[in-house]
């Protein structure tokens, strides 16, 4: 891959209006830089896709997306070591995000060929109108994906996939912290066959680029994940396209006192802990039931101080680093808060550069901001509740409803959870971190509108057409 890339449009990687170097939150050093684009760059870029339709078919969608799932396969490690240098993220994570990728893509180019419509009698009226109604999918357009550092590879194929097996067009504006990984996924789709005029990629700051994207009369659909703040910014002002949005979550894990514990702990320590916390469907609130807490938040304070913090390249590594040094000032912070307010800190609570150790907390304070907003940093604070009423209150006294989980062996309880709990998703006896690409993902209130997952996101990326006979 070229080392200064930054801007594709018109089927070429193009020179922008300066670069931008990207930094390995661990060291500090240069890891790569890139080229950022103008806004009227921008706008040329999408401006182009518009004036394109594609005429894949089918059968070809599925055969790029597999063959760049087969790419990435066998790039792997490079690929995995792209994403822990700009990320910091420790190289096992690193590692399972490329497998990850690499499944969805699978799953994609599968759902390529299963894009249907319907056949509809119309004689269902006193009119007796013997017709008949034929619906088709059709790609929307141009689909503007905005993505953030957290994923910086998953994230991207998780909306460009879908869309391409759509039969649409995508220009990528991935996070400017983590562009890198992005920019090496549209170089796989290119070497896999993906015709140049379906895609385009540019970076830079994000304020100026969404604007001119999304003003520039060239999208039909914008998908973005990142933060409630800026996605009510883009939904305020992106007009009449289609909009799916996968904003923030205060993810929680609710612990009933007939559960299995060990289970639960190693549910937590995963979905607390891994990608240094910086996940969306993390686990970031631990609702214990007070008959258990005790033995719970000491099992999962153990767990998680055999956890290694280090350099995030050596495969030894459990925990790398936070994005930068700033986010690490915001958990410190919250931690501080929530302490200050009557938490206990049962191991962690330390923080080293962008480096912040998994921290376990016990007796936090339901309105503390630890808990209330989504803390991107690896800690698990453990509220106590008197009882399962008790807990539905707790998980839905939130502005987020992401996903959440439940470790009970009480079905009522179960039933009770999928019924209650505001969420998009209910996860019993695992934690809210669970996935797979064949199911719907998405969330109520402030988490987001529109649902990912392969045949989901197709739905939304495509419109459905009738024709009467």
């Amino acid at each position: 891959m070229n080392a200064i890339k930054g801007l594709y449009s018109g089927g070429r990687w193009s020179p922008g209006v300066g670069s931008a170097e990207v930094r390995n939150p661990y060291t500090d050093e240069v890891v790569g830089t890139v080229v950022r684009a103008s806004r009227e760059q921008a706008v040329e870029a999408v401006r182009g896709l518009g004036a394109v339709r594609p005429e894949l078919t089918a059968h070809d969608r599925s055969e790029i997306l597999a063959a760049t799932a087969a790419l990435l396969h066998r790039e792997r490690d490079d690929v995995a070591s792209t994403i822990s240098q700009e990320s910091g993220l420790a190289i096992r994570d690193a590692g399972r995000e490329v497998d990850r990728a690499t499944t969805q893509l699978r799953y994609c180019a599968e759902e390529a060929t299963r894009i249907t419509g319907e056949a509809i009698r119309t004689d269902i009226t006193s009119a007796r109108q013997r017709r008949l109604a034929i619906t088709t999918r059709e790609p929307i357009g141009v689909v503007c994906a905005v993505t953030p550092f957290n994923r910086p590879l998953n994230q991207v194929v998780t909306k460009v996939a879908p869309a391409i097996a759509a039969n649409n067009r995508v220009v990528v504006k991935p996070s400017e912290k983590t562009p890198l990984s992005a920019i090496r996924f549209v170089d796989a789709l290119l070497r896999s066959g993906l015709p140049p005029e379906m895609i385009a990629l540019v970076c830079g700051e994000p304020g100026d680029l969404m604007d001119a994207l999304i003003h520039s009369g060239h999208i039909d659909m914008l998908t973005f994940t990142g933060s409630t703040a800026v996605g009510r910014l883009l939904a305020a002002s992106a007009g009449m396209i289609r909009q799916t949005y996968e904003l923030g979550d205060s993810g929680a894990l609710v612990v009933m006192a007939d559960a299995d514990l060990p289970a639960a702990v190693a549910a937590a320590t995963a979905g607390a802990f891994t990608t240094s916390g910086q996940s969306c469907r993390g686990v970031k609130r631990i609702i214990a039931h007070e008959d258990i807490a005790d033995e719970f938040a000491g099992k999962l304070a153990a767990a998680a101080s055999e956890l290694v913090v280090g350099d995030p390249a050596d495969p030894a590594t459990d925990i790398g680093t936070l994005i930068d040094q700033t986010a690490a000032d915001e958990v410190a912070d919250r931690v501080a808060r929530a302490v200050a307010a009557g938490a206990q800190v049962l191991c962690g609570a330390r923080r080293a550069g962008a480096q912040y150790w998994p921290t376990v907390l016990d007796h936090v304070p339901r309105d503390a901001d630890l808990v209330r907003l989504e803390t991107f940093g690896p800690t698990a604070p453990v509220i106590r509740v008197e009882d399962f009423d008790d807990a539905v209150a707790v998980v839905n006294d939130t502005r987020y409803g992401l996903q959440a989980g439940i470790f009970t062996n009480s079905l009522d309880h179960a039933r009770r959870a999928a019924e209650l709990f505001d969420v998009g998703a209910v996860i019993v006896n695992g934690g809210p971190q669970f996935e797979s690409p064949n199911i719907p993902f998405g969330g109520m209130k402030d988490s987001g509108i529109g649902r990912e997952g392969a045949r989901y996101a197709i739905e939304e990326m495509t419109r459905i057409k009738t024709f009467v006979i």
